[in-house]
């Protein structure tokens, strides 16, 4: 049942039927972008010192918690101090190109021994070997060794891309050429010889060499860019296409 609410009327279901309250009943006008003739809430804000006091406040917090003030920056100093402080923070912020070198070696290559490690368990399963687990592990642990004196050396690292053999005496554009055609040579001699063993030589062999040449191939694409990594591999398949080999 509805009821009457001044002049228009509300349905029992909530729905006002005025017919001043239709969409078609609402004059389209701009809103009144002119400026306000009395005092705003920045202003009122402004004259009690509430800016002032929540700063007083936050400092207060941060006292109680531990934080470090900011002292003040007078702006006569000008450039030469915000230098200073954003030195200062990155000293205080970052680690050593050398840890961090470390650190990216360790990551890289715990990657590649678990590759490895696999590479090696696939190849026993495919010739039907019993896999003796300790051996792998101790191969695995070689291989780890191995690839992280590489990588330490050769890898492009982000705190230092310096080419560590030639860090010295060479621009850093001729390094980068130097470690593209380093790994592209890698790639392509690897990827070739790979193929070539898995297709001419006796299990054992294919048991023993398979693995680490397949890290090898694999890091070395990873590591080139891809005007250099396609190349590569286009020289693979085609040494494989040539030979009449299968994979």
């Amino acid at each position: 049942m509805a009821k009457k609410t001044g002049k228009g009327a509300v349905s029992s279901t909530g729905t006002s039927t005025n017919s001043s309250t239709d969409a078609a009943g609402i004059r389209l006008v701009q809103p009144d972008r002119t400026a306000p003739s009395g005092k705003t809430l920045l202003d009122f804000a402004s004259g009690q010192n509430l800016f002032e006091q929540a700063d007083a406040r936050q400092r207060q917090l941060d006292k109680e918690r531990g934080v470090p003030l900011k002292e003040p920056i007078d702006d006569d100093e000008g450039e030469e101090d915000d230098d200073n402080d954003e030195d200062s923070d990155k000293d205080n912020a970052a680690i050593s190109p050398r840890v961090e070198r470390i650190f990216d070696t360790l990551l890289w290559c715990v990657s590649i021994a678990i590759m490895h490690f696999t590479l090696d368990v696939l190849v026993q399963n495919q010739y039907a070997i019993e896999i003796e687990w300790p051996d792998i592990v101790r191969r695995s642990l070689q291989a780890l060794a191995v690839f992280s004196l590489l990588f330490y050396n050769l890898h492009r690292h982000a705190s230092d891309p310096r080419l560590l053999p030639l860090r010295r005496g060479l621009p850093l554009h001729v390094q980068d050429r130097v470690r593209q055609a380093l790994f592209f040579t890698t790639s392509s001699l690897a990827g070739c010889y790979l193929v070539y063993i898995t297709n001419e030589y006796s299990y054992m062999a294919v048991m023993m060499q398979a693995p680490p040449l397949g890290c090898l191939w694999v890091w070395s694409v990873i590591e080139m860019d891809l005007l250099w990594a396609a190349p590569s591999l286009a020289i693979a398949v085609t040494f494989m296409v040539y030979n009449g080999y299968g994979i």
